[in-house]
């Protein structure tokens, strides 16, 4: 028997939350002579989180669109004059978003809507690397004049040995369910033919979902933050063949 796989070849590529196309695939031709098993394996493993990622921005509305950029301006540059003064690195500040729209009313009466001015929001990404000062900097965001903070969201930076400690899990996790099948169907035991995995190229690898939004007059004593466990893992194809 001739088994005629594809075996992809992914690359982690940018700080999107996508899985990756595969780039070009190799074709391989596989001979076995015996039934095979075809396995799909997803192993995670727990760690704790050493980044803590909080969006801020600011929100002004102006009857000109160039009095509402200049007033939002403003009123960010506070807020990442205090980020800096956190002792948060430039590296960790990132801009996130700037818009600008115009602002509408509905006239009940006329039944029409009538122009009011522009909203400029502008938001950043900020990484903090000692996530037990989260609370802290989340009251100093809300103080300084943020109008919109979400987060925190919870990852760790290097997760290479959480992967490699994942990987070794699925391929023994792997291996036994293939053998059950084996024995099931009167074999006993099985030979590895192929192994492919599958990498998820994530921003934070686990949202904790946790949404944080004030104002300025809605700060008060430090917000107390549990980052808890965040989580990473592989998926991984595995390919077996029963043998007598």
């Amino acid at each position: 028997m001739t088994i005629r796989t594809l075996a992809p070849a992914v690359l982690a590529l940018g700080a999107a939350t996508l899985p990756l196309a595969p780039a070009q695939a190799a074709q391989v031709n596989i001979a076995a002579t015996n039934p095979v098993i075809e396995l799909g394996v997803y192993e995670q493993v727990k760690v704790e989180p050493d980044v803590a990622t909080i969006s801020a921005g600011v929100e002004t509305t102006a009857p000109t669109a160039s009095e509402a950029l200049r007033q939002n301006s403003a009123e960010m540059q506070r807020v990442v004059d205090l980020v800096k003064k956190l002792g948060i690195e430039p590296r960790d500040i990132q801009t996130a978003r700037i818009s600008l729209n115009p602002q509408y009313d509905y006239d009940g009466q006329s039944g029409r809507a009538v122009f009011r001015g522009y909203q400029a929001s502008n938001q950043i990404s900020i990484n903090l690397r000692d996530i037990k000062r989260t609370g802290e900097v989340l009251d100093a965001l809300v103080s300084a004049g943020a109008t919109n903070v979400y987060g925190p969201n919870f990852s760790i930076s290097d997760d290479t040995a959480a992967k490699a400690e994942a990987r070794k899990r699925a391929m023994a996790r792997g291996l036994a369910q293939a053998k059950e099948y084996a024995r099931a169907a009167g074999y006993a035991d099985v030979r590895l033919l192929q192994v492919s995995e599958n990498i998820m190229v994530e921003a934070a690898p686990m949202d904790r979902g946790t949404a944080y939004k004030a104002v300025a007059e809605a700060a008060a004593d430090v917000a107390p933050i549990e980052p808890g466990m965040v989580e990473t893992g592989v998926s991984i194809q595995l390919t077996y063949e029963m043998v007598r």
